[in-house]
């Protein structure tokens, strides 16, 4: 069995996450480089490479996360999350939590399990509310 073979979960992780790059096998390592859309999906793709025992000894892995994704809060910061009430937007949330209604996106992002689309949400969804991003 290769590598690619023995790491395949991670592998189709790495796919489903839409994961910018490559997992190729060379001198007797697996090589995951590459782009991660978040910090989430970093550690996800981790995670799943991290299920084989030897994995320490068998991988090389260069996973970036994209510049200006959202930041995960440091662990053990309270999650805010906000319900969705009629006629709600996701700018109009934005402007009242982080601020700012142009950080719409930083919702969406970080509600991507849920939303496919920014522009629609509906009443009674529990969305995820990001850390404000300080720009300079």
């Amino acid at each position: 069995m290769g590598l690619r073979e023995k790491y395949d979960h991670a592998i189709q992780t790495a796919k489903q996450l839409r994961f910018e790059g490559s997992a190729q096998e060379r001198e007797g390592k697996l090589h995951f480089v590459g782009t991660a859309a978040s910090e989430d999906d970093r550690n996800r793709i981790w995670n799943a490479i991290k299920t084989i025992p030897e994995w320490q000894q068998e991988i090389v892995a260069d996973i970036k996360v994209k510049p200006g994704a959202p930041v995960a809060p440091p662990i053990g910061a309270p999650l805010q999350t906000y319900t969705v009430q009629p006629g709600d937007t996701l700018s109009g949330i934005a402007k009242k939590f982080l601020g700012h209604a142009n950080a719409y996106m930083d919702i969406f992002n970080a509600n991507r399990d849920q939303l496919t689309n920014p522009d629609v949400i509906r009443p009674g969804q529990v969305l995820k509310i990001p850390q404000p991003v300080h720009k300079q």
